[in-house]
């Protein structure tokens, strides 16, 4: 499987799964998520995909400072629809690196471990995320603002050849350059991580 060679050098999430160790699945219950992780979930690189990794990224320093995050310790509500706009690509990422899940997620075993039920959407909601320790200890309100990191003003009209199948293969392949070049500055530039991830 080949790709842009910066997804590896994306920083890691690194948490731990409690139903992991308990049923032996990772030493410890270590979980480590990387961004190439996110891309197969999707699909594809984006960024709204590495907008939702930041986004989780930054939630979980901010929620758990400098101890290992515990997945599925949480629950997260999403502003709006899950149809609307992004909404649903952005749960799923989140959801995959939480363990938080909707009421298809594992319900538990002996009353514990449970995924289901924590994540959910609230047309009423202003903030893009809400990410709620389930102690009740401490939340935290982000929006996703990619704007921050605008794309290069060719990537549209490169797109729209594209997508009309009228563009060379040169152009073809410089809209796809440009294209992760605007993903890779978002992902590679923690300074601009919570300009990404703005706290409500």
């Amino acid at each position: 499987m080949e790709y842009p060679n910066f997804f590896n050098d994306v920083e890691p999430i690194i948490l731990k799964d409690e139903l992991s160790e308990f049923l032996g699945a990772t030493k410890d219950g270590i979980i480590e998520i990387n961004y190439i992780d996110c891309v197969k979930l999707a699909g594809h690189s984006c960024p709204t995909v590495a907008g939702a990794y930041i986004l989780t990224k930054v939630a979980l320093k901010k929620l758990f400072k400098d101890n290992l995050p515990i997945r599925s310790s949480l629950k997260v509500t999403i502003g709006g629809a899950k149809e609307e706009g992004v909404n649903g690509v952005i749960a799923n990422v989140i959801s995959f690196i939480t363990g938080c899940n909707d009421d298809g997620g594992f319900s538990g075993i002996g009353g514990k471990f449970n995924k289901r039920g924590l994540l959910s959407f609230n047309a009423s909601q202003n903030e893009l995320v809400k990410f709620s320790l389930l102690d009740n200890s401490k939340e935290i309100k982000l929006n996703l603002d990619t704007s921050v990191v605008p794309g290069n003003p060719k990537m549209q009209l490169l797109m729209q050849k594209a997508l009309q199948g009228v563009a060379k293969d040169s152009e073809i392949n410089e809209f796809r350059t440009l294209w992760q070049d605007r993903v890779k500055f978002m992902l590679l530039n923690k300074d601009y991580w919570e300009k990404i991830a703005k706290e409500m």
